[in-house]
């Protein structure tokens, strides 16, 4: 197997066509076709199923796929580093929870390059995803937090997928609502001062577990609950309808404005405030590329 043999095999998943793949490649197409051959024969599966409208990944090639992403993304973050500069437009993406702060990070990461020559992508989306696109190198960061209700069952969650987490910061939970919210002058709010006033959640899917909720609380018992699937409708909410969530107190007033604010959350015996450990996935026994080295960065400055 060759780092060769692996580019052709990504160029073909991203064109879904040998043609294109070829071209793109800059190798004859019976070329290219007899080294994906070659791999197949020696790695004992078949990789593609071959059709007049293209091709597509076998079962096992989309087993083997995430591997192969692994071994020549290695590759790129060492010629990255030490080889000679090429014209190859590097790909760096980031999944993560709906934090204003990690798309702070990664805008004051991106202002550092010529983004032409890059193709950087950050996807805000449900904890699952934030998961699943790191294990497949989709991303190769992901950022989400741990709790003492959700720990036990995330950290298994995270080594079946082979990835590892990375401690950033830890911190405690805080009522997020608009200025113009009734209980927006109080020093500290409790469970039971929210009970006329929505709660508000990131939608985490149809099969979506309590365990991958982005909220502390999340198997209280709420009067009046509304989900939504991103930041912009969120606040919308707030201010529309007195809504809250519960959060990291850690807000971004360039991205999300002045008219929103954190109050911290008063616990009592049968609501407690819980620790949440902000921090960063990546997949085990990696070398983080300078990009990813630079937005880790950029993290730890505006968090600590």
């Amino acid at each position: 197997m060759t780092l060769t043999q692996l580019h052709y095999l990504l160029t073909i998943v991203e064109t879904k066509s040998l043609n294109k793949a070829a071209e793109q490649l800059y190798v004859t197409q019976p070329s290219l076709t007899s080294a994906v051959k070659e791999l197949e024969k020696e790695l004992g599966i078949a990789l593609f199923h071959r059709s007049g409208r293209g091709v597509t990944l076998t079962n096992d090639g989309m087993e083997f796929l995430p591997y192969a992403k692994q071994i020549y993304g290695q590759y790129e973050n060492i010629m990255e580093k030490y080889g000679k500069k090429s014209s190859y437009r590097k790909k760096f993406g980031v999944s993560t929870q709906h934090y204003s702060f990690a798309v702070k990070a990664f805008v004051d990461m991106a202002r550092q390059f010529d983004m032409s020559k890059y193709e950087f992508a950050i996807r805000e989306t449900k904890t699952a995803e934030v998961i699943r696109d790191v294990s497949t190198m989709k991303s190769e960061i992901g950022i989400l937090y741990l709790c003492d209700f959700n720990r036990e069952a995330m950290k298994k969650l995270l080594r079946s997928s082979g990835l590892e987490f990375h401690h950033l910061i830890d911190c405690k939970a805080y009522v997020y609502i608009w200025k113009g919210h009734p209980l927006a002058g109080e020093p500290a709010i409790s469970f039971e001062q929210l009970k006329d006033y929505p709660c508000l959640s990131f939608e985490q899917g149809d099969n979506g577990s309590f365990y991958l909720a982005e909220e502390i609380l999340s198997t209280n018992v709420y009067s009046q609950v509304i989900k939504a699937n991103d930041r912009a409708t969120m606040l919308n909410l707030m201010v529309g309808l007195n809504g809250y969530t519960l959060c990291s107190g850690i807000i971004c007033e360039e991205l999300n404005g002045s008219d929103y604010l954190t109050v911290p959350f008063k616990d009592d015996e049968e609501n407690r405030n819980s620790d949440m450990e902000i921090g960063y996935i990546v997949r085990k026994n990696t070398i983080l590329s300078g990009i990813g080295e630079l937005y880790v960065e950029k993290l730890k400055g505006y968090l600590l």
